[in-house]
């Protein structure tokens, strides 16, 4: 699929969270953890980065990584000459029925990262990150131009009639449009069912992938049954001088934020 995009102009390519096999987050499973590799002399990014310089395209490298006795859900971005140019770790990690990630996946500490490619300047957060307005601003606040959430998100087990996908897509629609930048979405299509310790347990991913535009227009989307290549193109320098023009950034009030940094919603005079 790499190479089908490849072949229709695309220069940065991104595949589904954790993609290596199936999503066994469903099930508190210790025999899943021997799935983790470490980020150094990774098999897959090793082999990534072999097929991003021979076709000289970007790849944002979704794996489950093990790194002492810590285990993280990352992401390695390959530049278009096979370079890694670093890692990042999922920093919201959701913990609900089907979506048990907690069990398996420490809270990132990498914080959120913008890496400049051959292309572009990107950003990349992961899944549940996709649900954060933070996430989004932080990454373009650090000059991310193109923003991309690998992602694994379907039915839930506790509902199977509960259909999220509309509401996840205005939620990034609107980090487009905010931040005034292209945003892209790549999730899983499928039924996978999984043993856990409480028997069987069955997500219906729906695809949708899609890419936005900078106002949050949809320029592309899948459907929710067939694997599809999306691809678009967008003129950076001119969405950077509308991003520029509109004033977003310039009229913000970083002095009144602090009331972020809190769980109650206030802020005292001294803080």
């Amino acid at each position: 699929m790499i190479r089908e995009a490849h072949k229709k102009g695309a220069n940065i390519i991104l595949i589904q969270e954790l993609f290596e096999g199936h999503y066994f987050c469903q099930a508190q499973r210790m025999d899943f953890f021997g799935r983790a590799k470490p980020y150094k002399e990774n098999p897959t990014i090793m082999r990534m980065q072999k097929l991003a310089k021979e076709l000289d395209v970007v790849i944002p490298v979704s794996f489950f990584e093990e790194a002492g006795n810590a285990h993280y859900n990352s992401v390695a971005i390959i530049d278009a000459d096979g370079t890694d140019l670093g890692l990042y770790r999922k920093s919201h990690i959701p913990d609900g029925p089907g979506y048990q990630e907690k069990f398996y996946f420490n809270p990132g500490d990498t914080g959120f990262k913008a890496f400049k490619t051959k292309y572009a300047t990107i950003g990349v957060g992961i899944c549940w990150d996709q649900w954060f307005p933070e996430t989004a601003r932080a990454m373009v606040l650090q000059g991310a131009e193109i923003l991309f959430y690998p992602t694994a998100i379907g039915s839930e087990p506790q509902d199977m009639n509960l259909d999220s996908r509309e509401h996840w897509k205005r939620v990034m629609q609107g980090h487009a449009g905010a931040n005034l930048v292209p945003l892209v979405a790549s999730n899983r299509i499928g039924k996978e069912t999984v043993e856990t310790e409480h028997g069987n347990s069955t997500i219906k991913f729906y695809g949708n992938s899609f890419i936005a535009g900078p106002t949050g227009e949809i320029v592309k989307l899948a459907n929710d049954k067939d694997e599809e290549v999306l691809v678009a193109e967008f003129d950076l320098d001119e969405i950077k001088s509308t991003r520029h023009g509109w004033g977003i950034f310039r009229d913000r009030r970083p002095d009144l934020y602090r009331v972020l940094l809190t769980l109650d919603g206030k802020t005292s005079s001294s803080s």
